[in-house]
């Protein structure tokens, strides 16, 4: 670090080129936001206790944690793309300046806030945006725990609080997540929970009428969850369909099935089809589509659209 006689700091070269290299890459992150499956918007802590009812907040120390999963902030979510670059030059000073006392003494600890699977940044964005550019995996954070039934995954864009939302209210009418803890209900648009639940709801009258007993919402929610959805999914992993659909969940894949449901009966006749059957239509016909399988080619290795496993986000292990 440079400073003048009077003692101030200066502003080495290459602190400005960096930043400045930063920021180009900011503008061009925005700039084709529009093609990534992928938002280039921090996510509002802000917005997420509000939406999700977050519960008490646990203090669990200093820990080391990737940086690939803090992805939002509290009140500096506007200064910075999702990964981090600066967006405006009215941070230019102070990111600089952290530059360049990181690169002599260190990065310090910064504080944030854990929610499920991703990091806020309480305190300490600068030095997040600083440690990303300079190539790290990792940085020391002070982490308080928020309690949350519902999971935040690293690549949750700000319009999936909303669905995040949804899930909730779902989860409260359900109680699945108390009756089957495994369950991972995660759709990409919203409204798609009201559609199974309307599904439950018809589950619910046909098993009455199988079992000639009353059968609660909740109760019809598990049985629907096992010989509906599971079925369904069960197809979509051994057809490899997520595959064909990048940027799309079982849940999304599973909704689609059902919403054409009885569509897709009427081409086999009256009778009942199994919705294993349903699944299988899909996959052959998707399969057998060229323009489909051009498609999710495109989107996979030009736009880097994600295909989703069916579980919950894991890191990357380090090579």
């Amino acid at each position: 670090m440079y400073t003048t006689s009077s003692g101030a700091a200066l502003i080495s070269p290459k602190a400005e080129r960096d930043f400045d290299r930063a920021h180009l890459r900011a503008f061009v992150q925005d700039t084709l936001a529009f093609l990534r499956h992928d938002s280039p918007d921090l996510l509002p802590f802000e917005a997420v206790q509000e939406r999700l009812g977050l519960g008490e907040k646990v203090y669990r120390g200093v820990q080391t944690i990737r940086l690939d999963q803090i992805v939002g902030s509290v009140g500096r979510y506007n200064d910075f793309t999702r990964t981090f670059l600066p967006r405006t030059d009215n941070i230019r000073q102070r990111w600089q300046k952290v530059e360049q006392v990181s690169s002599t003494r260190g990065i310090r600890p910064i504080q944030v806030y854990q929610v499920g699977l991703v990091y806020f940044v309480l305190d300490g964005n600068h030095r997040v945006s600083v440690a990303r550019q300079s190539g790290a995996e990792t940085i020391e954070a002070h982490v308080w725990e928020f309690e949350t039934r519902v999971p935040l995954e690293p690549d949750d864009a700000p319009r999936d609080i909303l669905i995040r939302q949804e899930y909730l209210d779902f989860l409260d009418r359900t109680e699945l997540d108390k009756n089957r803890p495994e369950q991972y209900i995660i759709p990409t648009m919203p409204g798609r929970y009201r559609e199974f639940e309307e599904q439950i709801a018809i589950h619910r009258h046909y098993v009455e009428i199988d079992t000639g007993e009353t059968v609660s919402f909740q109760e019809a929610a598990v049985h629907w969850y096992d010989h509906v959805y599971c079925p369904i999914v069960e197809v979509i992993h051994r057809e490899d369909m997520l595959s064909l659909f990048p940027g799309r969940t079982e849940a999304d894949l599973v909704s689609w099935i059902i919403r054409n449901q009885a569509r897709l009966r009427q081409r086999y006749g009256d009778h009942l089809v199994s919705t294993r059957k349903l699944a299988q239509d899909l996959a052959d016909k998707a399969y057998a589509n060229p323009w489909r399988r051009f498609l999710s080619w495109v989107r996979r290795k030009v736009l880097q659209w994600p295909v989703y496993t069916g579980e919950p986000w894991q890191p990357q292990a380090d090579e």
